[in-house]
């Protein structure tokens, strides 16, 4: 079993504070070895002791000779005697010196282990706020934080990357429910269409062709708005998925996306203004297409009868831009900004109407962040919304791709459409001039 990281480093402060010991008890004893003077006096009394005669016949200062010389003990001068319990005295020195050390050092390692266990467990004791919050988390508790107090240290970040990581799961989190909740319940509603009308079916046995009829229409209805439901929800997956990257331009989206929808517009006698400028960038070919396509889709839908609607494509500084704008209802201000949240509707039984399941403008923002983008919206005053969406641009340039040209200039020499205000601006003739919306 692997110890834990307070035993450790436990361990490794009580080992380098007993190296560290060690080291400076060895400078210490060979400083005191090579500086620890001889003891005459205390050698001479040893020596008179042994020899059982008072100390003052070896003192040098009461006679006016050198005694150490003079006196024979066994024929061996009492100075080589004196010189000899001078070196005894210096190795029992030395050798108290080590051991009082050495039990000095005993103890101070004991007492090291003992703080270096205290100091690291609270030092460690953020890291085991942490652990226990975090093992205290599920899907219902995201909203607990470490909140950890102290000064701001390496351990302080960590714990506030922590909440701050939490914040964002538990937002995540939410936000999956959700949108597993909304997706359950639009997916609900026109599943109960198609077993009401089946069940409705199957119990009259009169039932007419045209009862038939309007049933089959009523499940087909369901049936694409299920269909669009699903296709959306796919489109948001695969933003968060690794995109298949080519160049592409907005401005041959643009304008393939309005003549799409262009039957669409006659029907309600919108009028277009159409500046598709050169806004090429390296993205996701059908992701951007849907974003375009969402945007002009909703301009139109999302309008009223005899409204307008813009399309704009160009580059502005490093960024390749789209803004789609169009008249319509009003717009609080402050539902502007939940346009972008899955499955909002501000008016929800007119969405209905027009087929719409609230996922819009969430694809448009979702493939916008997936490319580094952002999306903005405003809603003027005089109703409607202007949505503006920005994309690093591959390269800098503000001229009319050919794909584009060529189709504005088919059609404002056939006669087909208006003739354009300038090189890059036209107004494809629809069945009534007025204005649009989003």
């Amino acid at each position: 079993m692997r110890p834990s990281i307070r035993l450790r480093l436990t361990l490794w402060y009580g080992g380098l504070f007993i190296i560290v010991a060690v080291l400076m008890l060895s400078l210490n004893y060979f400083l005191v070895r090579d500086s620890l003077g001889p003891a005459p006096d205390k050698a001479r009394a040893v020596v008179a002791q042994r020899l059982h005669i008072p100390p003052q016949l070896l003192d040098p200062a009461s006679m006016p000779f050198n005694p150490e010389q003079r006196i024979l003990v066994n024929g061996v001068p009492v100075g080589r005697l004196i010189a000899e319990v001078q070196r005894e005295l210096h190795d029992e020195a030395l050798r108290q010196l080590m051991l009082m050390s050495g039990v000095a050092l005993a103890i101070m390692a004991m007492v090291s282990l003992g703080l270096g266990w205290l100091v690291s467990g609270r030092m460690l004791r953020p890291l085991k706020q942490m652990t226990s919050t975090a093992r205290r988390l599920s899907g219902s508790t995201l909203h607990e934080r470490i909140a950890l107090k102290g000064p701001r240290d390496e351990l302080k970040n960590l714990a506030d990357t922590f909440d701050e990581m939490l914040e964002r799961l538990d937002t995540a989190f939410q936000a999956q429910k959700d949108f597993v909740a909304n997706a359950s319940h639009e997916l609900r509603t026109p599943l109960t269409i198609i077993r009401t009308e089946m069940d409705v079916a199957l119990t009259d046995p009169q039932i007419d062709r045209e009862e038939l009829q309007a049933m089959g229409t009523a499940v087909r209805d369901a049936v694409d708005r299920s269909e669009r439901l699903i296709d959306g929800l796919l489109v948001l997956a695969r933003t968060d998925s690794v995109l298949t990257l080519n160049e592409v331009d907005l401005a041959d989206l643009a304008w393939q996306e309005v003549e799409l929808h262009s039957q669409e517009a006659d029907a309600l006698g919108l009028s277009l203004e159409l500046d598709v400028r050169s806004a090429p960038l390296h993205g996701d070919p059908s992701l951007l297409e849907r974003l375009v396509g969402n945007l002009v889709e909703n301009a139109i839908r999302h309008n009223q009868a005899g409204g307008w609607f813009t399309v704009k494509t160009g580059i502005v500084g490093s960024q390749a831009v789209l803004t789609v704008a169009n008249s319509g209802p009003v717009v609080p201000p402050e539902e502007a900004g939940r346009l972008f949240d899955r499955f909002y509707r501000p008016d929800r039984s007119r969405s209905r109407k027009t087929g719409g399941v609230g996922l819009g403008l969430s694809i448009v923002k979702a493939v916008a962040e997936a490319h580094s983008g952002a999306v903005k919206v405003n809603a003027p005053p005089a109703g409607g919304l202007e949505v503006t969406v920005s994309l690093p641009a591959a390269t800098a340039g503000a001229v009319v791709t050919t794909a584009a040209a060529a189709t504005i200039e088919s059609r404002a020499t056939s006669g087909s459409g208006a003739a354009p205000a300038s090189a890059a601006t036209v107004a494809p003739e629809f069945k009534d001039e007025g204005s649009s919306s989003q």
